[in-house]
């Protein structure tokens, strides 16, 4: 760490670039040749190493810092996610602990200096924040009695390094092998203060190692243990899923409610209890299984039903201890889907749900601004055609036209071209494969269509399929009662309804019957030619991420407010460089498409490729490279912090975009 101090200490006082840091300029002199300048801007206490670059191309002053721990120095020989995870939030309270002892609220983070790291929510996730490298220990010791020189002329590259800021140091015996050990590598960043070079050395080159010193010597590794028992039941329960007839569980005892404006579970909350009938024990859980089929969940409001399907819809993800959610375990395909009006869709197949579309094809559908029931019948086909076994709807974020259609209503229009998702929902669970939970708390017409009904009450859950048929069937139009619309209908009193469009359950039935089975085949393709980063005519990439739900790519502005499973602004950050990763490999001289384009049709220069194989491709990369593999510094308007999505999520990203033409 002395050449970092030396590095600040010798900063001009009105120097805010920390050129020297981030270069960590170093002389390599040998006995038979000239000496060598070259950088490396990894400083070491002991055998801890700490590597610092740039945030970003305008927050100098923030460098980012990843620091390398040898995995021996935690007894650890391997590190998975959930093991990476738990040493993560072990380390942030020696974090908080410095800024406690070196923050003064009468001056800003700029002025006073801060450290800065990632406060994760409950979800277990891969993150760039903390990985497994290899990383080759010093291989130079520092000349004249571990003392740091300034070296005037010295040649770089053919040019003249005036009076640099500059180590003289030989290789470790001779240039022998150095060590190179597997380090889990922690990333935070660094307010520097600025114009205070001496307390910037304090907090880089003192506290911090301090602090990383304390963490390794109060370990604790009970912890780990308890953290990774439960992540081995949580992967227990997911196998078992994978190869049963059930697509979630819930652990009998799980807290469901969330505490008002906050992902901490309530407290005082009704703990969850297994209906009698649906309890199963897995991994030495019990808990009720929600078997693969149609599932219709209600219940009065604030009966906890909602709460129940949000919950589920986190199971995706494996959550720590404590969360409430922990043994909540969802198939890891499963997808939140709900209306979206005007989002962009591309040549999506809809006939299933659209019968007819005035001047389009709905077998193969483009809109710029999709209506609810578009949008959620492209949704439903485009979770389909990825893969997703598991559909979550709620009934209060969906087009009513799009769900259900009584029978009254069947009567009175004539010439619909929306087939409502209740006549195709058991086609998906039969045909398909795909099941679909739904929360349902105003129509009764999921009632018949649904293998197995909940009752939701004060957050207890009570199995009740087989009462609620039977008053549906109990309680629907006599079909042998003429029935009359009223004036306000534009009908006369006294014009009963014909017998044939008569509208008891028997009637819908049949009808429902009668459809033909749906062709859900889809055409998941994309013109990379159309994909850029740039807005149109300029050589300037554009990369954003808003807090409030946009993401801002060239001149797209992709709203994603609707993709319920981005569950963390971090895992929006991941997408959007994944995405500019990906534009960028396909389409790699995007900048210059104004150019090659001239005199050529749009269609000529049209590359259709597959959406979902080239995202595999892109994450089985970066699940060799790392997660930050995808970072780039260039961009000031995106956290540097990411969290792992799923590939669904960046495949609904991509089929957002309008595409410019």
């Amino acid at each position: 760490m002395k050449r970092l101090k030396y590095y600040l200490l010798n900063m001009k006082p009105a120097d805010e670039t920390y050129e020297e840091m981030y270069e960590g300029r170093m002389c390599e002199t040998y006995m038979d040749k000239d000496p060598i300048v070259h950088n490396h801007a990894l400083y070491w206490d002991g055998e801890i190493g700490y590597e610092i670059t740039k945030s970003n191309r305008l927050e100098l002053s923030k460098p980012t810092v990843v620091i390398h721990i040898p995995m021996h120095f935690l007894k650890l020989e391997e590190a998975g996610v959930a093991a990476l995870d738990y040493i993560f939030r072990a380390f942030l309270p020696y974090v908080r602990a410095l800024n406690e002892e070196n923050d003064n609220r009468k001056r800003t983070a700029r002025e006073n200096g801060h450290y800065f790291i990632y406060e994760p929510d409950s979800q277990v996730l891969a993150r760039n924040v903390i990985a497994v490298k290899v990383v080759p220990q010093k291989y130079y010791r520092i000349l004249k009695g571990d003392t740091v020189e300034i070296l005037d002329g010295l040649r770089d590259n053919g040019k003249d390094s005036n009076t640099a800021a500059c180590c003289r140091i030989v290789p470790v015996d001779g240039g022998m092998e150095v060590p190179a050990y597997t380090c889990v590598s922690i990333m935070l960043q660094v307010q520097l203060p600025l114009g205070k070079h001496k307390k910037a050395a304090q907090m880089l080159g003192r506290d911090l190692p301090e602090a990383v010193n304390c963490f390794i010597n109060e370990f604790d590794h009970a912890g780990l243990r308890r953290a990774l028992t439960l992540y081995a039941r949580q992967q227990a329960i997911r196998a078992w899923l994978r190869d049963s007839d059930y697509c979630a569980f819930v652990a009998n005892g799980s807290i469901l409610p969330r505490e008002k404006g906050s992902g901490a579970p309530m407290k005082g909350a009704v703990p969850f209890q297994s209906t009698p009938e649906d309890e199963v024990e897995i991994a030495g859980i019990r808990g009720m299984a929600f078997r693969k089929g149609v599932t219709v969940i209600t219940g009065g409001g604030y009966s906890g039903k909602s709460t129940l399907l949000d919950a589920l819809s986190a199971g995706i993800y494996d959550h720590t201890e404590g969360d409430g959610r922990e043994l909540v375990i969802t198939d890891s395909s499963a997808m939140k889907i709900s209306a979206e009006d005007g989002r962009s869709i591309r040549h999506v197949n809809l006939s299933p749900f659209i019968k007819w579309i005035p001047g389009g094809n709905p077998a193969d559908f483009s809109t710029e601004h999709a209506s609810g029931s578009t949008s959620q019948a492209a949704n439903i086909m485009e979770a389909v055609g990825w893969g997703v076994k598991l559909l979550m709807i709620d009934e209060d974020k969906s087009a009513t036209n799009f769900m259900i259609q009584d029978a009254v209503m069947k009567t009175l229009i004539e010439r619909e071209p929306i087939t409502p998702f209740v006549e195709r929902v058991g086609e998906l669970a039969e045909r398909q494969g795909v099941s679909t939970i739904l929360v349902i708390g105003g129509s009764s017409e999921y009632l018949q269509a649904a293998d197995r009904i909940y009752m939701m009450k004060d957050y207890g859950i009570g199995e009740v399929t087989a009462e609620a048929k039977a008053l549906q069937e109990r309680l629907g139009p006599d079909p042998d009662k003429p029935r009359t619309l009223g004036a306000a209908d534009g009908f006369r009193s006294e014009d009963p309804i014909k017998p044939e469009e008569r509208c008891g359950s028997e009637t819908v039935t049949k009808e429902r019957q009668a459809l033909e089975p749906a062709d859900f085949s889809f055409r998941d393709e994309i013109d990379a030619s159309r994909l850029s980063t740039r807005p149109e005519d300029s050589a300037t990439e554009i990369l954003k991420v808003s807090d409030l739900g946009f993401l801002i790519l060239g001149e797209e502005q992709i709203d994603i407010r609707m993709l319920h499973d981005i569950a963390t602004i971090p895992q929006l950050n991941a997408i959007a460089f994944l995405v500019r990763k990906l534009i960028n490999r396909l389409n790699p001289l995007e900048r210059f498409r104004t150019f090659q384009s001239q005199g050529q049709t749009p269609g000529d220069t049209a590359r259709w490729i597959c959406r979902e194989r080239e995202v595999e491709r892109l994450l089985e990369e970066i699940g060799e490279a790392g997660l930050e593999d995808a970072y780039s510094t260039f961009f000031s308007e995106c956290s540097r912090w990411m969290d792992m999505p799923r590939k669904y999520e960046i495949l609904a990203v991509l089929s957002r975009m309008r595409l410019r033409v």
